[in-house]
């Protein structure tokens, strides 16, 4: 399932940031981030927001801080964690230093004054909000994410907080589509032995023994057997848009390198502007 996508018009384009939303998501603080309307050079270019990608410091700092202005958080309450492929799920109750979130690869919230953020260059990046916006997550999936369950977890975390499961929204926001993403038959053997209707996400691929994988399909996929309310995804390419987007598949056929990310953000709260 594929939801509409529109610019923000809050922020001139170019300039700040002008993330892409979710009409499924209205009325909760959210943005897709893309690369532009940042202060970052090179390969970094221009909006980075990973602290481990060896992007100058103060550039990474006023990149954040952008954000931060945007969902409408101090820059220190812009939280993330550090990204390992894992379902562990943090409930953040208090913020923490730039820097210093824990090993986990979502976040769940009810605080306001808190933004959650999840960084990509082709995982897929999911923000969930409950019905009313009070209860609020942020998920980083990787395949291997996806399978361990890490998208199962965040849900189960906002139920923790008080959501209710059919109630909660999610988007699967810019990552690598179909189409671009060829995967091998180790992969394909790990996510269909473990997840047999995953197999559906799979086309042939244009070498032998090589497949496309839908990611964001199987991400959907897997919220709706979980109970969710809705899930849609964006359907928007990273690969293969690289005036708008970070990549790794890109970079790595490009022969490698340093490559910067984006970030997709969501706190409590309506978005005003």
């Amino acid at each position: 399932m594929t939801s509409g996508i529109r610019p923000s018009t809050s922020q001139p384009s170019g300039t700040k940031p002008s993330p892409l939303t979710s009409p499924l998501l209205s009325g909760t603080r959210h943005g897709f981030f893309t690369r532009e309307g940042g202060v970052s050079t090179g390969p970094y270019a221009s909006l980075n927001c990973s602290t481990r990608a060896g992007d100058d410091p103060a550039n990474l700092a006023e990149n954040r801080r952008r954000v931060a202005q945007w969902i409408g958080v101090s820059a220190d309450n812009l939280l993330g964690v550090t990204q390992v492929h894992g379902k562990r799920v943090i409930t953040v109750t208090e913020p923490w230093p730039f820097g210093a979130g824990e090993e986990a690869d979502a976040m769940v919230t009810t605080r306001p004054d808190v933004a959650l953020g999840t960084i990509t260059a082709d995982c897929a990046p999911v923000l969930f909000a409950s019905a009313d916006g009070r209860v609020v997550g942020a998920a980083h999936a990787g395949w291997r994410g996806a399978l361990a369950g890490v998208l199962e977890a965040t849900l189960n975390a906002m139920q923790d907080l008080g959501a209710t499961p059919t109630d909660i929204r999610a988007v699967v926001g810019p990552c690598i589509v179909q189409e671009s993403y060829e995967t091998g038959e180790d992969m394909h053997h790990a996510i269909v032995s473990a997840d047999p209707q995953a197999a559906r996400f799979f086309a042939p691929g244009q070498r032998p023994n090589h497949y496309q994988f839908d990611l964001a399909g199987w991400c959907v996929f897997r919220l709706e057997r979980a109970g969710i309310g809705h899930a849609a995804a964006l359907g928007v390419d990273t690969m293969r848009d690289d005036k708008r987007f970070f990549s790794h598949r890109r970079r790595t056929l490009a022969g490698g390198g340093p490559i910067g990310h984006q970030i997709s953000v969501i706190a409590p709260g309506v978005l005003n502007g």
